[in-house]
């Protein structure tokens, strides 16, 4: 089931915050810090790309529920979403790459991991001489 929910903005310039961030900018920065695409964001949030494109460049005004859909899917608060309150810095983020890695790394078989994990610390510590 694909969710579109979107309200043509009826504004003819977007409403930034304090900041100066639009919603749709803050959505496009709060997606490209945790590195996801915009197709993969619409999967995770089970859209369609276009919408997250309409969105980004505030040419639609998420509805509510969209609003919090995106919040869940970027793992931050409705209120980050909109711009109520201080956004962390970016130093608070793990990196992406990472994070895919070991998610696929907890995919494998425990011998497998335990081997991927031996090899790494080997790396790791050849690396700190």
């Amino acid at each position: 089931m694909i969710v579109t929910m979107a309200r043509i903005s009826k504004r003819l310039t977007p409403q930034a915050n304090d900041s100066g961030e639009t919603l749709g900018q803050r959505i496009t920065r709060l997606r490209k810090e945790r590195g996801y695409t915009q197709a993969e964001l619409a999967g995770m949030m089970d859209t369609i790309q276009r919408l997250i494109s309409d969105y980004e460049r505030d040419k639609l005004r998420p509805h509510p529920e969209m609003i919090a859909r995106f919040a869940q899917a970027l793992k931050v608060t409705t209120d980050e979403i909109l711009g109520l309150k201080p956004i962390t810095g970016s130093g608070d983020i793990p990196n992406p790459r990472i994070l895919r890695r070991m998610k696929k790394i907890e995919e494998l078989p425990s011998a497998k991991q335990k081997a991927l994990l031996k090899t790494i610390d080997m790396i790791l510590n050849a690396a700190e001489k």
